[in-house]
């Protein structure tokens, strides 16, 4: 990890830009699904509930995910695995793990899981808009070589900025959701196009990246989800059209003789 990342250090205490933006963009991003979930008519209190699930999982994930397509690295030192402060966590990771946990406790709960989501795709998109910047401090997620105006200069060459291009994007899909948000109150509308949207971006974007996860040496991990969540929202979005279709259309009421 880059030095340059450290944003305080105090004696053994050593705590890392990465860090600051990850926490910031969960805070604002618990705040705002708290906001949002309360003008669906939720139980706003709720969010603190969901918040203790939806974090550790999406951690616990993200690790999981980051070291199974990197387990070489752990064969010598499996204990190795552990140790999250030297970095490597993935967002699809994290997203799949707090999904099925959010699932699981809303299903428990007897709530219903596509509002919920509606409430939280919004933050999600700005957390990750925000915690992208991380990568920047760490010197990290860059693309390939450039000579674009905009590139950054890393390990004596420069390069695509690809974590700004995330960042930008992500920033996009959460204006974007959230104006969706307050014009559609259909339950799963905003889930869906989240998984649509940040599908796209990501597919694209990873294809420029030089550090991607690699599955049999070929095929990027994240371009391969990315297809999967777009299919995945895609269906979404068809169901819940014709689900409403289907209660909008009219009923034929048989005359009485």
């Amino acid at each position: 990890m880059n030095e340059s990342g450290i944003a305080l250090q105090i004696g053994v205490l050593t705590i890392r830009w990465y860090g600051v933006l990850i926490c910031t963009g969960m805070l604002i991003g618990i705040f705002l699904a708290r906001y949002l979930a309360k003008k669906r008519g939720l139980n706003a209190d709720e969010v603190y509930n969901l918040a203790l699930v939806i974090l550790p999982a999406a951690v616990i994930g993200a690790r999981l995910y980051y070291v199974a397509f990197n387990w070489d690295l752990y064969l010598e030192n499996p204990l190795d695995a552990l140790k999250i402060w030297r970095g490597g966590l993935a967002i699809h990771g994290g997203f799949l793990a707090a999904l099925i946990a959010t699932y699981i406790y809303l299903k428990i709960r007897r709530q219903s899981f596509l509002s919920w989501a509606d409430a939280f795709m919004p933050s999600l998109a700005l957390g990750q808009a925000i915690g992208r910047w991380g990568n920047y401090f760490n010197g990290e997620a860059y693309g390939r070589i450039t000579d674009l105006p905009w590139a950054i200069y890393v390990d004596g060459a420069y390069h695509h900025p690809t974590f700004l291009y995330e960042s930008l994007w992500d920033a996009g899909v959460f204006l974007f959701l959230l104006w969706l948000f307050n014009k559609n109150k259909r339950p799963g509308t905003v889930f869906a196009f989240y998984l649509i949207l940040y599908s796209f971006g990501r597919f694209w974007i990873e294809g420029l990246r030089t550090d991607s996860l690699m599955l049999f040496d070929i095929i990027r991990v994240a371009q391969l989800v990315s297809v999967v969540l777009f299919i995945c929202g895609a269906a979404l979005l068809t169901w819940l059209n014709k689900q409403t279709k289907t209660l909008d259309k009219p009923i034929n009421k048989k005359k009485i003789k």
